[in-house]
């Protein structure tokens, strides 16, 4: 069974976030589990691109607004990820060096969606599904079996996972003129509150809908930023996966991102060589517990509390907080501005930074996830995966992996968004660390944990499989 999942982002050509991690790991679990996974993305001009060889497969051009544009379809050929990578090159639109942030980023997502549905014709390597993987690529399933020209792989099985509801691509009637042919009697499955939505008409046009996470998927019935009344609607299609983590590439015994390499008999000295480079690095207390934040300083992460966080939490525990990562520029100046005021039990790094996140995971002591959204959360698996206790909010994904230790699990669990709920869970997590026999057994049976995306590429199996019967039925 062929599978092409259509993505803007893949790590490790291109990431920003969690949809990076996905698109590069599931792939290479479904390779093998008796599936040919493929990836097609935009060709972006970066550090990763210039260092890597590709071969030319087919050359064609679309027409957007009578405009020809022609276009390459790249292989990567100098390095195996796991599975075939295809990259869409258009010259002065489709080689940018970011994957975000310009004035014609919905041209640019356009393009790329007619690019994969051209290059489908024409191939003879057609896929038994094409994988959508969020608003992005939102427009292919209703392009796939509306638009005149693509009426010979109309027939193609479409899956769409919402990696996350709160971005859908919203775009006016303008944007019609890009967009080839098609019947205008269906021009309501691309309008959602009088504007084209490319995620709500995906899940209206695609064959099923999948979520990162189940609570996600029941989370978005009550709060989808508008989709709510449309995803009850099309609940009969709805499916909520659980995201898996790349155990190759995450994994302490090999990383060599890592200060010290461990396993879970050598955790507790492994992880406090880690430690110990860290607090040496920024300046911390190396013997008390050292809470960390790893992500997106947005206000779906709750980071806007951070500030307020760590003055209360500091002012009252003998702890150290250690802030890893970029977004709102207010947030970023507050955390700033608290370094000189907490120096020796307080340090932030505004940036993205994939060794320092890896050094983190290895070595500080909790990790805290306030999160107002999280559709499923990586970081608390991969922070599960390196012995790394993780304190989260009890929503989406995060309900669905971490189990309170006052239930019998694992992790530190609170219900609200809030500055006294954090740091009441981080005066939760000071008194486990109290316990330091308490703290390593949980640091070692959290190792032994397995989400790995074993579990998870079979099911999608089971949907793809689900699909191709139907359509092949039908």
């Amino acid at each position: 069974m062929k599978i092409l999942h259509t993505s803007i982002e893949c790590y490790p050509i291109a990431k920003v976030g969690g949809l990076a991690d996905v698109v590069g790991s599931l792939p290479k679990y479904q390779n093998s589990i008796e599936v040919e996974a493929s990836v097609i993305l935009p060709f972006y001009d970066n550090a990763y691109t210039k260092q890597q060889q590709f071969k030319d497969l087919y050359t064609g051009s679309i027409l957007m607004n009578d405009v020809e544009y022609p276009y390459t379809i790249r292989e990567l050929i100098s390095v195996n990820i796991g599975f075939p990578l295809y990259l869409v090159y258009i010259e002065g639109l489709l080689d940018r060096a970011n994957v975000y942030g310009y004035e014609d980023d919905v041209k640019q997502y356009i393009a790329f969606q007619l690019v994969v549905l051209d290059w489908n014709i024409h191939t003879t390597e057609v896929p038994d599904v094409i994988h959508c993987h969020d608003y992005h690529t939102g427009l292919i399933p209703f392009l796939l079996q509306h638009a005149t020209p693509y009426e010979s792989i109309a027939t193609i099985p479409t899956v769409l996972t919402i990696h996350n509801a709160q971005y859908q691509g919203w775009m006016s009637y303008d944007y019609l003129k890009y967009l080839p042919s098609f019947n205008h009697d269906v021009i309501g499955l691309l309008d959602w509150d009088h504007q084209i939505n490319p995620l709500a008409a995906a899940i209206k046009c695609a064959d099923r809908v999948t979520t990162v996470s189940p609570s996600y998927m029941k989370e978005l019935q009550r709060n989808a930023n508008g989709l709510e009344s449309l995803l009850s609607h099309e609940q009969a299609k709805c499916v909520g996966i659980l995201n898996g983590i790349d155990k190759e590439t995450w994994n302490p015994n090999t990383d060599p991102m890592m200060v010290k390499n461990y396993t879970v008999r050598t955790v507790t000295s492994g992880r406090k060589e880690n430690k110990k480079w860290l607090c040496n690095h920024f300046n911390l207390d190396v013997e008390k517990p050292l809470f960390g934040f790893i992500g997106r300083l947005v206000g779906e992460k709750g980071a806007e509390l951070l500030p307020e966080i760590i003055e209360s939490a500091i002012e009252k525990l003998a702890i150290n907080i250690l802030i890893l990562g970029s977004g709102n520029t207010d947030t970023e100046q507050r955390l700033e501005g608290l370094k000189e005021r907490y120096k020796g039990s307080y340090n932030a790094h505004i940036g993205y930074d994939e060794k320092l996140s890896h050094i983190l995971y290895s070595g500080v002591d909790f990790l805290l996830m306030p999160s107002r959204v999280e559709p499923c959360g990586l970081n608390q698996m991969y922070a599960l995966r390196y012995g790394l206790i993780p304190i989260v909010r009890r929503i989406g994904g995060l309900k669905d992996t971490i189990i309170d230790i006052g239930d019998d699990g694992f992790g530190i669990c609170h219900d609200q968004v809030s500055v006294y709920d954090v740091v009441h869970s981080i005066e939760r997590g000071l008194t486990l660390y109290t316990n330091q026999k308490e703290f390593k057994r949980i640091q070692q049976y959290i190792m032994s944990l397995d989400y790995s995306w074993e579990k998870s590429a079979q099911q999608y199996l089971n949907e793809y499989e689900s699909l191709t019967q139907t359509h092949t039925n039908g």
